[in-house]
């Protein structure tokens, strides 16, 4: 089929204000709405819950006194929508209502996310996925003014998700990483209008799409993407094309890059927070081509952001330093426990120091600010053991960790490195220099 190309507009929210019949006062509801089908809990995941807003600015007190009135009416859709009420308060809800119209008394500032008493609509029973029905607003002022709104419901959803990658290993250190984009629509209706967002993580973008965004306090690592004129029907496919290009770090060994998908008529999910702004990139449009299956859409699909982690082919040699120590029993000596990144990689936070001290009492120990003249010890004792997160190191940096002991005569500890999580870790070459002792001598 043929791609369909990108719209460059920028990407808006999709809750619009309905008529604002005062000047200052104002109401708001979502444009369209979609409605689970009777008996059926599935759906997306973190799908944006029914959000309606009024308020009357020029109410003396906005809130607390319900001295308001909002009443919600499907009539004309009945068979389509039908309406919920819900109270917190013993006995129901304060609303006069029946499943097609609702009288609410509430206050001067309105929040259905908020306010114990709330109406929302539901599909109807015998409605089936693709009905269309309206459910009408109006918020009355305490003086008589009137605002309206309507929501445009439609029965069945669009459930947008990204094909996922397994882990792509054994990159050439700065080397390209391609990955197909596939996003697959798995609701009952279709989806009209679709919004694409990628980040490139630890990596960097190779190409700058044409007809995407770049928003700038992302550094250039986020696109947004929307195709506003884009149908993909149940069960179908949009395979973007040219694919994702990215270059892998020449020395951070774990990164990680996303992809994420939604309607544009629905809008992200709740946990989505779409960066604004950003002007075009300057390499090719991205174009979306709707398929109906086969092996270019085959794989594991998913919602929300979806990550998918790039391990490098390379190491980090970290080293640790033994420690010579002298003094008679009783004798106060402080200690430095080094660690150095001999490269050529850079593996991340996930290394610790274990440190066993020689015969003596561990005076004082590495401390980390928690507030204003607040400290607590960075490390973590386990008996007479410390560990201590070493963080990142870049090549040839170092860190060292201070104790101060009371010697108890000559004898001998110890300090090993240890990966936390060893499938993320050093892949050391030279492990005979991730111990070191530390010797208390006459």
């Amino acid at each position: 089929m043929a791609g369909v190309a990108l719209s460059g507009a920028l990407l808006l929210p999709l809750g619009a204000c309905g008529t604002l019949s005062d000047p200052e006062s104002w109401i708001s509801a979502p444009e369209v709405f979609h409605l689970r089908p009777v008996g059926d809990k599935s759906g997306p995941k973190a799908k944006m819950p029914f959000h309606l807003q009024a308020e009357d600015v020029k109410a003396t007190r906005r809130y607390g006194t319900r001295d308001h009135r909002l009443t919600v009416d499907v009539r004309g859709s009945e068979g389509v929508v039908r309406l919920k009420a819900v109270g917190l308060r013993k006995g129901g809800t304060r609303c006069l209502n029946d499943t097609v119209r609702a009288v609410c008394d509430v206050s001067g500032a309105y929040d259905s996310w908020s306010d114990l008493d709330r109406v929302y609509p539901v599909a109807a029973e015998g409605s089936r996925p693709g009905d269309t029905g309206t459910v009408r607003f109006t918020f009355t002022t305490k003086d008589g003014k009137t605002l309206t709104t309507r929501t445009r419901v439609v029965v069945g959803e669009p459930v947008v998700k990204v094909r996922t990658l397994k882990v792509v290993k054994d990159v050439r250190p700065g080397a390209d990483v391609t990955v197909p984009v596939v996003v697959r629509n798995d609701g009952e209706v279709s989806v009209k209008g679709l919004a694409l967002e990628l980040g490139s993580g630890d990596l960097d973008f190779r190409q700058q799409y044409a007809n995407c965004r770049y928003p700038p306090q992302h550094h250039g690592h986020t696109a947004v993407c929307r195709f506003p004129d884009l149908r993909v029907p149940p069960g179908g496919s949009v395979v973007l094309h040219p694919a994702l290009r990215l270059r892998a770090s020449k020395t951070r060994m774990y990164g990680s890059f996303s992809q994420e998908a939604w309607p544009l008529d629905s809008g992200p999910g709740q946990y989505t927070v779409v960066p604004p702004g950003g002007g075009p990139g300057d390499g090719p449009p991205l174009t979306a081509e709707v398929v109906r299956g086969g092996e270019s859409t085959g794989g594991t699909f998913a919602e929300g952001d979806v990550y998918t982690d790039v391990r490098l082919d390379t190491h980090a040699d970290y080293e640790v330093f033994g420690v010579e120590l002298r003094g008679s029993p009783g004798t106060k000596r402080s200690l430095r426990l080094k660690v150095r990144n001999n490269g050529p990689g850079i593996p991340g936070a996930g290394t610790k120091l274990l440190f066993t001290p020689p015969p003596g009492t561990v005076l004082e120990e590495p401390m980390e600010a928690i507030d204003e003249d607040a400290y607590e010890p960075y490390c973590d004792s386990d008996g007479p053991a410390y560990s201590c997160l070493v963080g990142r190191l870049d090549p040839g940096e170092t860190r060292d960790f201070e104790f101060t002991l009371s010697l108890d005569g000559p004898g001998q500890g110890s300090v090993v490195l240890q990966d936390t999580q060893p499938s993320t870790g050093r892949r050391d070459p030279v492990p005979a220099n991730d111990t070191a002792p530390v010797t208390v001598l006459p």
